[in-house]
């Protein structure tokens, strides 16, 4: 029996936390969870993707770093390897592989995005610019489980 459980933590959407790292960035990131609330090294936030907007190529040394698409079409590329990617899909990206996400598509692309162990990543994302999430952004991330 495990003495030390401790309480789960929920959360809603209208919690979540918005940021965009920087101001020319198009993309923006909602923290679901994080070492501030997770106990843990690890990073859960959601991608919101404007069209046409990516990331910069990027590598982290130490995590590895997964992607669910939840709404939307995209492009993911690592070590130079393109790889389309739609509703659905999932794509996991080695530590110390340099790699990015775009939306190819005609709407907002929605990514799923963790990161463990964390490698400040969430530190990276809150020192960044607070966002709100847009009615379209609380729409997709409310519909889990409505279909």
């Amino acid at each position: 029996m495990n003495e030390h459980c401790m309480i789960p933590v929920i959360k809603t959407p209208q919690d979540y936390q918005a940021y965009r790292i920087s101001p020319e960035d198009n993309n923006r990131l909602a923290i679901i969870f994080d070492p501030s609330n997770a106990n843990d090294s690890l990073t859960v936030c959601v991608e919101i993707f404007d069209i046409g907007s990516a990331t910069p190529p990027h590598r982290h040394n130490l995590a590895i770093e997964m992607f669910f698409i939840l709404q939307g079409e995209g492009l993911a590329m690592c070590d130079g390897k393109e790889v389309p990617l739609h509703s659905g899909d999932s794509i996991l990206m080695p530590k110390t592989g340099t790699h990015y996400l775009k939306n190819t598509g005609s709407t907002r692309l929605y990514a799923l995005c963790m990161m463990v162990p964390n490698e400040d990543f969430s530190e990276l994302i809150r020192n960044g610019i607070p966002t709100e999430l847009d009615e379209e952004d609380l729409k997709v991330l409310s519909r889990a489980g409505k279909f």
